[in-house]
Order: C-alpha cells, then sequence, then structure tokens
C-alpha cells in the first residue's frame, strides 16, 4: 500500500523517487502532446467543421479557461479525497474526454470536449506536480523538475510533425485516439505506485473563492476570444473583461480576509515566487505561448506549406527547446538566475521577432537554424523561471505556491492564445482583407517579441543572489 503524507511535511531529506518523477512526467507526456499536436491540424480541422482556422481558437481557449478556473480546486480535492485517487480519476476523466474530442461532429460538440480534458488536467496536473515538490528536497528541487520536464518536452517535439501527419495522410481525430493507451497506461501506474495522501483534518471549501476566481479566469480569457473571432463582438468583450476584473479584485480581497482561502496568497510575499511565477514570470510566458499558435498558421496559410511539412519545421524549433534545457541548469550554477533569466529573456523576444520574418520558401537553411536557435533560447528561460519559483519557497507554502504556480502562468499561457488571434484579426481588418497574409503575421511576431523583451528586463528586479540554494551558486560575500 502507497505511503502516506502529512498536509504540510516538513521539508524533504531525500529526494523523491525516480520512479515516481517518471509516472508524473509520462502523464504529463500526454496531456502536453494533446496540446501541440492539435495546432499544426487547425486549418485541416476547420476545414471539417466548414469555419476558419483562426475560429477554432474557441476549442484551445476554451480548455486552457478549464485548467486555469480548476486549479484551485485540485489542493482542497487532493487533500479531502486523497491525491492518488484524485490523480486516477483524472487520468481516466481526461482519456474519455479525448475519445469524445474525436467523435465530435461540429465545433460546439468538440468545445464541450475539450471543456471535460480542461478540468482533468486541472487537477491532474497540480496534484502530480505537488506529490513530487512535496517529496523534494529544495538542493535536489532543480533537477527533480527539470528530469519531470523531459518526457513534456518530447511531446511538444513530437506533436506537431505527428499531428501534421495524421491531418494530411488520416484524419484528425486519431490526433486525439492517441490518448487512449497512454491514459491505460497512466492509470495503472498511477494505482500502483502514487502516494494516497490526505489531509489530517477536513477543511471546508471555500465556495466564494473558488465562484470569484472561475468567473474572473474564465471571463477575462472569452472576452480575448471574443475579440479574435471575424464577427467580433467588442462591446460584449469589454462587458465580459470588466467583470472578470472585478471577480478578480474580489477574489484577492476574499483571500486575504477569509480564515481559509482556496488559494493561499502567503507565497506572493516572496520576491523570488512573485517574479518568477507571478509578475515577469507571467509576462514572458503570455509572450512565448502564442509561438505554438502562430508558427503553423504562418507556415500552412502564409507560405503554403502543408500540415506534415510545417510540422517537420516545428520540430526543428521544439528539438533546440529540447537540446539546450539541459544547458540551462549548468548556465544557471554557473551565473546565477539573475543573469540567465535576464539574457534569456532579451534573447527570447529578438529571436521571436525574427521568426515573423522567416519564409520557408526561399531560404530554407536560415529558417532551420533561426528555428532552433530561437527554441533553445525559449527553453534556457522557461527552465530558469521553472526552477526559480520553488527555490526560497519553505513546506509550509508549498501547496498556495503550486496552486498559484499552475493558475497565474496558465492564465497568461491562455491570454497569450487569445491576444495573438487578436492581432491576427485586427491586421486583418486593417488591410481590409478576408485572408491571412504574410504581413498579418509579421505584425503578432512584433508585438509579442516586444513583450517578450519587456518581460526580460522585468528579471532585473531579482536579487545578484536570488535561488542561491537552489542554483549552488552562493553569493559572494
Amino acid at each position: 500500500m502507497a505511503k502516506d503524507l502529512s498536509a504540510e511535511p516538513p521539508e524533504p531529506t531525500g529526494a523523491a523517487p525516480t520512479r515516481l518523477i517518471l509516472i508524473m512526467a509520462s502523464v504529463f507526456f500526454m496531456e502536453s502532446l494533446d496540446g501541440t499536436v492539435i495546432v499544426t491540424a487547425l486549418p485541416q480541422m476547420a476545414r471539417s467543421f466548414g469555419v476558419t482556422a483562426t475560429d477554432l481558437s474557441l476549442p484551445i481557449t476554451a480548455y486552457l479557461v478549464m485548467q486555469a478556473a480548476f486549479i484551485p480546486l485540485s489542493g482542497w480535492a487532493a487533500d479531502r479525497f486523497g491525491s492518488r485517487t484524485i490523480f486516477a480519476a483524472a487520468i481516466v476523466l481526461f482519456t474519455l474526454a479525448s475519445v469524445a474530442c474525436g467523435l465530435s461532429a461540429s465545433v460546439t460538440q468538440l468545445v464541450a470536449a475539450r471543456v471535460a480534458q480542461g478540468f482533468a488536467a486541472a487537477l491532474m496536473t497540480p496534484v502530480g506536480r505537488l506529490v513530487v515538490v512535496r517529496t523534494t528536497p529544495k538542493a535536489s528541487l532543480m533537477r527533480a523538475l527539470q528530469t519531470m520536464s523531459w518526457p513534456s518536452m518530447i511531446a511538444p517535439l513530437v506533436g506537431p510533425p505527428f499531428g501534421g501527419l495524421i491531418a494530411t495522410y488520416a484524419d484528425w481525430r486519431w490526433i486525439f485516439y492517441i490518448n487512449i493507451p497512454l491514459g491505460v497506461v497512466g492509470l495503472v501506474l498511477a494505482l500502483r505506485f502514487v502516494p494516497q495522501h490526505r489531509a489530517p483534518e477536513r477543511q471546508p471549501f471555500d465556495i466564494v473563492g473558488f465562484t470569484l476566481t472561475a468567473v474572473s479566469l474564465a471571463c477575462m480569457i472569452y472576452s480575448l476570444d471574443l475579440l479574435s473571432r471575424r464577427d467580433a463582438q467588442p462591446l460584449l468583450a469589454g462587458v465580459l473583461l470588466a467583470v472578470g476584473i472585478a471577480c478578480g479584485a474580489l477574489s484577492i480581497r476574499h483571500a486575504m480576509t477569509a480564515p481559509r482561502p482556496l488559494i493561499d496568497l502567503g507565497p506572493m510575499q516572496i520576491p523570488t515566487f512573485r517574479i518568477a511565477a507571478i509578475s515577469a514570470g507571467a509576462v514572458a510566458r503570455f509572450a512565448s505561448g502564442s509561438v505554438p499558435f502562430l508558427m503553423p498558421l504562418m507556415f500552412q496559410l502564409a507560405y503554403g506549406l502543408s500540415a506534415a511539412s510545417s510540422g517537420l519545421l516545428i520540430l526543428v524549433f521544439m528539438a533546440g527547446n529540447l537540446a539546450l534545457r539541459p544547458v540551462a541548469i549548468e548556465v544557471v550554477k554557473r551565473v546565477g538566475f539573475r543573469p540567465t533569466l535576464v539574457t534569456a529573456g532579451l534573447a527570447t523576444g529578438v529571436t521571436m521577432i525574427a521568426c515573423g520574418f522567416l519564409d520557408p520558401t526561399r531560404n530554407l537553411p536560415l529558417v532551420l537554424v533561426g528555428l532552433f536557435v530561437a527554441g533553445g533560447v525559449r527553453a534556457v528561460g522557461l527552465t530558469a523561471m521553472n526552477a526559480l519559483t520553488f527555490a526560497d519557497v519553505g513546506p509550509e507554502h508549498r501547496g498556495g505556491a503550486n496552486l498559484l504556480w499552475h493558475v497565474v502562468p496558465q492564465m497568461a499561457l491562455s491570454a497569450g492564445v487569445g491576444a495573438a488571434a487578436v492581432l491576427l484579426n485586427l491586421s486583418l481588418r486593417l488591410r481590409g482583407s478576408e485572408t491571412l497574409a504574410a504581413w498579418d503575421f509579421h505584425l503578432a511576431f512584433v508585438a509579442m517579441g516586444s513583450i517578450a523583451v519587456v518581460a526580460g528586463l522585468w528579471f532585473t528586479r531579482l536579487a545578484p543572489d536570488a535561488g542561491h540554494e537552489v542554483s549552488g551558486r552562493r553569493p559572494r560575500s
């Protein structure tokens, strides 16, 4: 029988079992693969449903909104019903929702299935990561998180070409059916090896805090989706955005005054966590999260590539991401977090802008080099941000930090996809055209790349010795 963990365990003294880390990583692989294979198949899916590719931002956004809205529920549910129980149930729901996505006969049905997927992911990923965080000592945390992220990096590597090949030579529905065997294997391993942690006493569910947070996130993200459509509804979008902001402010006030809030805001008092996860880190993820959405569409719609060819080019971008990820740890150990994040942030912004002007029909070798470099610097920044997030978070705040770390970055990624779609449609209206062209993507990449540069400059607010216990680079006396 798997051992129990206390609600807030003391600082661990041994590394989390490698087996447990790999189990979590395999499940994250399933989730990440599902999110990457869909992008290269969007034009084919759009033709199947009789809509445009940008209209299909809603299934992507719906998934991200549900994931962000229900992440706060994950910690309470795991403490109430057990971490293994919630983790296994989430795997089952995610797999069944994947089948429903493949069987969808309309955009409405696809959105409904993606909503169920997002809900399952909201329970699955935070609980899995929290188990690893709680069982890993601080000195080993960066290595543990990096190891756990490898399969989730392989998924974006194989996802785009895999999705492109399926969309080109088979049926796009098979990109969802692949989750069936992965879900079955993940479920068996979870039931066998994941610890069954429950809180020693039942905590009341903060229904007010959950409702305010969920409504805030859903309204803000959906307002961006409304603006991204061809028949944009700016008035309704503005109302939803205002409601979202108001509910967000109320949820923060509630979290500060409630005796047992659903989300603990205590970790926001920790400078490294606040910058890496809430402020500069969120801005960086907002910008870089738009790349997997923009790039495949640009190669297919602006330059006429097939889904398979577009996927192979994204493969090069993800290969750079995968190749330089191990380098990030060594760079952090050598120079520290602050120089790494500032340099990587600026480089990410510059390379994003450059990617918007890559023409695969003219100079393919240059395109391949540019994509590899862009993917590499993006990986260095994301790896360093993830490692710094928990660098100074004590055991008593790890539960709350884990929730905030999932809610805020997920919100940023969702907003990044929505903002990218808004920029494309804005450019279309400015040109008075009905068809996306290279210029529209130039505008989007320049705008999002500029935001990434701002994030890089924001990291200068870190202390010179930030996260030295994790990086191993002791501050100079």
